[in-house]
């Protein structure tokens, strides 16, 4: 139990640095969170709880593949500041998480046509 609340405070302590950063430099605050610290972690996790390094391998190889289409999102929700003038922070996140979910439904097709299978 006691491993499982440090990785928890661990985790939500990462969050919260990153968010109180944030508010001080949007462009600091960005790039850390553009850094893939929460995969990281979770790859140590894997790896000090004695996963196999294939189940390692594969949850990098596929969080590849699921970052790709949440792309669009982060052009979306700061590229059109009319979808947050009209429609409000959170319609307008609403309506992001719809484009990553169309996103990811045309990707994950195109992708099992070459033989990678996301879902």
């Amino acid at each position: 139990m006691t491993w499982i609340m440090t990785k928890y405070a661990l985790t939500a302590a990462m969050v919260v640095l990153l968010s109180e950063l944030a508010k001080r430099s949007d462009k600091l605050g960005g790039f850390v969170a553009a850094l893939p610290l929460v995969t990281l972690l979770t790859l140590v996790w894997l790896y000090l709880e004695g996963q196999p390094q294939a189940k390692i391998a594969n949850h990098a190889w596929y969080t590849f593949w699921y970052v790709v289409p949440t792309l669009p999102m982060f052009l979306a929700f700061p590229a059109f500041p009319a979808l947050l003038q009209r429609l409000g922070f959170w319609w307008a996140l609403a309506a992001c998480v719809v484009i990553t979910v169309v996103c990811f439904g045309a990707f994950a097709l195109v992708l099992r046509r070459l033989g990678i299978t996301l879902l």
